[in-house]
């Protein structure tokens, strides 16, 4: 095997990593928020509140992501009349597709907060989503916060879905070094060993979360 390939193209293969990280972390500082407001709306006893709450995390779920991002790519420039950039589409279909799962983490840790405390601050005068804001999902953080960390490693390997459109994320630019250089035994071994590093890493610090908050 020549291992030299690697180092030859080296700025090529970070510069398609640098851009998962990036679309993995713009992913999750945009899909939180959203989540944090689904999840509230999920366990809402308003129906017009939680109906649409609800629709939404099921139809998401329900979908390949890959099918999403080609939601986006394709069809929001026939309804628009206006192309929609690689990056742009494959970031708003992630966002909407995990937000749905971030979600269901954020009401499971809501729930384990118990009904008691959402009470206790309707009580004090603070209106539903105040008491969401100020009282409960503070505390649910502590407990999400495992699932949270899992969650964002699987928004990084998804994002070799980016593909699909062209979007020059580090598994397309270790193919097309591929296609160049016709030695692909080296590169996807190396691509392999910096996804399970880059993962490894996320999942021991959840496992190590989790551990200190059942000792806690």
């Amino acid at each position: 095997m020549d291992w030299n390939v690697i180092i030859v193209n080296l700025p090529f293969l970070m510069k398609g990593l640098w851009m998962s990280i990036k679309l993995a972390v713009l992913v999750i500082c945009f899909a939180f928020p959203i989540a944090c407001v689904m999840a509230v709306g999920r366990i809402s006893n308003r129906l017009w509140i939680r109906y649409p709450s609800a629709i939404f995390v099921n139809i998401m779920r329900s979908n390949p992501l890959i099918l999403i991002v080609f939601w986006f790519f394709f069809l929001v420039p026939i309804l628009t009349g206006r192309p929609v950039g690689d990056f742009a589409s494959v970031m708003i279909g992630f966002v909407v597709f995990f937000a749905a799962y971030f979600t269901e983490i954020i009401r499971s840790g809501i729930q384990s907060v118990g009904r008691n405390q959402i009470q206790a601050g309707l009580s004090t005068g603070l209106s539903y989503f105040q008491t969401m804001r100020m009282i409960v999902l503070p505390q649910a953080l502590r407990n999400m916060i495992p699932a949270l960390i899992t969650e964002c490693v699987i928004v990084f390997q998804g994002t070799t879905i980016a593909y699909v459109v062209g979007l020059r994320e580090f598994l397309n630019s270790t193919f097309l070094v591929t296609e160049r250089t016709l030695r692909p035994a080296e590169l996807y071994i190396f691509a392999a060993i910096v996804y399970f590093i880059v993962c490894f890493a996320g999942s021991l610090l959840a496992r190590q979360l989790e551990k200190r908050k059942v000792i806690t």
